[in-house]
């Protein structure tokens, strides 16, 4: 786990398989052999194996065991310690899955209350669906179907609406989002999450 790249490996394979190319994509800067390397350390540790989809895909992939899983409260901790640093920069890059891990993090569920929402998200090659129900907030990355909304923005653009509050409606006029359905539910969700205060250095 102390490995370069280990942890952020884990991460990206949070919300379902991915391939090769999808993980290197994601992760800037890793190298083919450094990221082929950190998958070989992973997989001979039990946290991740490889499996090859069935036609008509009939690609490699590569996932989190059971065990691997369950590391996911790790990160919910990291991520908001990391919330509250002077220097975090909610404009900096980030994937659709760091999108989606954040949203688990930073869910208010005394602001949702009863409120029942599904919400779609198209983030370039990425899909994900966001669902509320009773207070909590399940995230998984999968095909876009019977949604209120469907939000289709880069993640960064996702981030500025969500934790920066920048009105969708600047950022549609912008041509930097598009709204697919009920753009009222897609507001009403972007007041489910905010930032932490600061911590002081």
């Amino acid at each position: 786990m102390g490995e370069r790249w280990a942890l952020l490996v884990i991460r990206e394979l949070m919300m379902g398989p991915r391939r090769f190319g999808d993980l290197r994509g994601d992760l800037c800067g890793v190298s083919a052999n450094v990221l082929t390397q950190r998958l070989e350390g992973l997989e001979a540790s039990g946290i991740v194996r490889r499996r090859k989809l069935p036609p008509p895909a009939s690609v490699q992939v590569y996932e989190l065991t059971d065990w691997g899983y369950e590391i996911e409260p790790i990160f919910m901790v990291l991520g908001g310690w990391a919330a509250r640093s002077p220097r975090h920069d909610p404009t900096l890059p980030i994937s659709g899955v760091s999108m989606m891990l954040s949203f688990k993090t930073m869910f208010d569920a005394r602001r949702a209350g009863k409120s029942e929402m599904t919400l779609g998200f198209v983030m370039d090659d990425d899909r994900f669906i966001v669902k509320i129900r009773r207070g909590a907030l399940k995230a998984r990355r999968g095909e876009i179907e019977n949604c209120d909304v469907i939000v289709h923005a880069v993640p960064p653009n996702v981030a500025a609406a969500v934790y920066g509050k920048v009105p969708p409606s600047v950022l549609e006029a912008a041509g930097e989002m598009r709204l697919e359905g009920d753009a009222a539910v897609f507001e009403r969700f972007i007041d489910f999450f905010h930032l932490p205060e600061k911590a002081v250095a």
